[in-house]
This record gives structure tokens, sequence and C-alpha cells, in this order.
């Protein structure tokens, strides 16, 4: 894998990219020789689902989400919509 330090990236941020990008390999980049962030290229394809699957709160939703599930906290969608909301309505503001 190929390195640049962090004064590199900030001169020639667009060459290291493209390069990252035409060997289809990540670039480290590093400050004071430690590596500190990798420049890689993504397929935009796979990108909204990489992102899902990285986002804390939607790791942790899924966590929570298996959790339940194998406790049988759950209930079918039909069950779901079937149920009357239970929010409760905005207070009017008094004249």
């Amino acid at each position: 894998m190929a390195s640049v330090n962090v004064r590199e990236l900030a001169r020639n941020t667009s060459k290291v990219i493209d390069d990252a990008a035409r060997r289809r390999r990540g670039t480290v980049v590093t400050r004071d020789g430690r590596p500190v962030a990798v420049v890689m290229p993504i397929n935009a394809d796979a990108f909204e689902d990489w992102v899902l699957a990285n986002a804390p709160e939607f790791v942790e939703g899924r966590r929570l989400a298996d959790e339940e599930a194998r406790r049988g906290n759950t209930i079918s969608f039909d069950d779901l919509v079937a149920k009357p909301s239970k929010k409760k309505r905005p207070a009017r503001a008094r004249r």
C-alpha cells in the first residue's frame, strides 16, 4: 500500500485520490511518520451498503433488534399497523 504524508496529500490531493482509484488500492496518510488515515477507492454501487453497515447508530440499532428478536420481543408488521398510535397531539396555544 502506498503512503503519503499530510503535507503531500494537501498539495496533491487530486493526484493521490486519482492514484488510489486507478490502482484500486488504499493510500496510507502519515503525520510525523505515523499512519493517521487511509484514502480508499470505493465502489459507488456498494457505498450506501458500506455506510449503513459501519454507521454507529445503524450498527447499534441492528444489535438491539437482534437482541429483541432472540428474546421473542417482536410483533408482525400487520399487528404494528393495526395498533392505534399512542402519540400525543401537540397542545394548542391558548388565546
